[in-house]
């Protein structure tokens, strides 16, 4: 194995605990339009995706009406319902001022993204933050893998890719890079496993150790 450079986080479910906030704003939402039809693991398939794939395939005549409820909701209840991870912010830092080279590849819009970073104060370790807004195609095609090493001046072979989806592990398997998963997916361990990722990672200082550093 190369040595690894650069660190391509996802960032919902994987650095910040989105998992209540998205549950409940497509709870909010799938039950607007189809009372009293969901529950909250009927809406786990949904995670993942950008939404306009996820409603598209209920509705594709009502997509963007659907988006806007959606988007409403999650921002009115962003603040008090997003959560931090256990030891991702002291991980996050170590990478950071050892000189990794980070970025955030979301399938998130920009602004819902920058907010997350600045609710968990991570915004200042991540120079390059790739989003829905700047790519044609969402993971897990590689484009938008393929856009942050750009950024960043690295090649595949020295990058991981991080996430809590199957989209993050397929992208990263599309794009060429080590993938890691992690063992907290709101989907769960066995079935993000499925997908073979590279490494699992049972908590996020695991992270230090594969790439090859000590927490200090």
């Amino acid at each position: 194995m190369s040595k690894i450079t650069t660190i391509l986080f996802d960032l919902d479910g994987t650095l910040i605990n989105t998992n209540d906030l998205i549950i409940s704003s497509f709870l909010h939402t799938l039950n607007h339009y189809y009372p009293n039809q969901y529950t909250e693991k009927d809406v786990l398939p949904f995670m993942g995706p950008p939404l306009e794939e996820s409603f598209g395939k209920l509705n594709p005549d009502r997509i963007e009406e659907m988006c806007a409820h959606y988007r409403a909701f999650n921002h009115e209840h962003h603040d008090e319902l997003v959560t931090e991870f256990e030891g991702v912010y002291e991980t996050v830092q170590t990478l950071h001022d050892q000189g990794y080279k980070l970025a955030i590849v979301s399938t998130k819009i920009r602004d819902v993204v920058l907010r997350g970073l600045d609710l968990m104060k991570l915004r200042p370790f991540f120079d390059v933050v790739i989003t829905l807004d700047e790519v044609e195609h969402a993971k897990p095609h590689p484009e938008p893998i393929e856009k942050a090493l750009l950024a960043l001046e690295s090649t595949p072979q020295e990058a991981i890719m991080v996430g809590d989806n199957h989209h993050d592990i397929l992208a990263g398997k599309n794009a060429g890079v080590l993938s890691a998963g992690v063992a907290w997916s709101a989907k769960g361990r066995e079935y993000l496993a499925h997908y073979e990722p590279d490494v699992m990672l049972e908590t996020m200082p695991d992270l230090l150790e594969v790439v090859g550093v000590s927490a200090t």
